[in-house]
């Protein structure tokens, strides 16, 4: 039986701004994005790019609307998000080395670059809003 770790206003108001970034991210995927999606697809993966974004898409919506409405795999769902945040960071990787503009805005490799320090951002604001970090802490005191 899974506990349900009690978390703050602000961190709860946090973990649904994240869900809806993701739900959107993920819809954006699947639409009006693809393409430039398929920029962070590392040439070296062994898939077709349009597949993985079309997954990638797919997990991005179901770990947001996990966030949103699982209150019981509230913590699940913040190491899962945490942990796609860190596969995917390889991509974010390649597309700065290999100079790969997407969204307009990484346009150059000072902007691609800027954006690799905002991954250990985002896995800190999944394991942070959902109380994972704390669960986390808290079953390390048990032990």
């Amino acid at each position: 039986m899974n506990t349900i770790i009690k978390t703050t206003v602000t961190q709860n108001i946090f973990r649904i701004l994240l869900s809806i970034f993701m739900v959107y991210a993920g819809f954006s995927h699947l639409t009006f994005n693809r393409v430039d999606f398929q920029a962070q697809v590392p040439d070296w993966l062994p898939l077709s790019k349009d597949l993985v974004v079309i997954l990638s898409g797919i997990v991005e919506i179901a770990l947001g609307l996990g966030l949103a409405f699982w209150k019981k795999e509230r913590v699940t769902f913040g190491w899962a998000l945490a942990l796609f945040f860190v596969l995917v960071f390889p991509g974010n990787i390649a597309q700065y080395l290999d100079h790969k503009d997407a969204f307009g805005a990484l346009n150059s490799d000072n902007s691609r670059l800027i954006r690799l320090f905002f991954q250990p951002v985002l896995i800190a604001w999944a394991l942070w809003s959902t109380g994972a970090f704390k669960n986390w802490r808290t079953s390390k005191t048990k032990d």
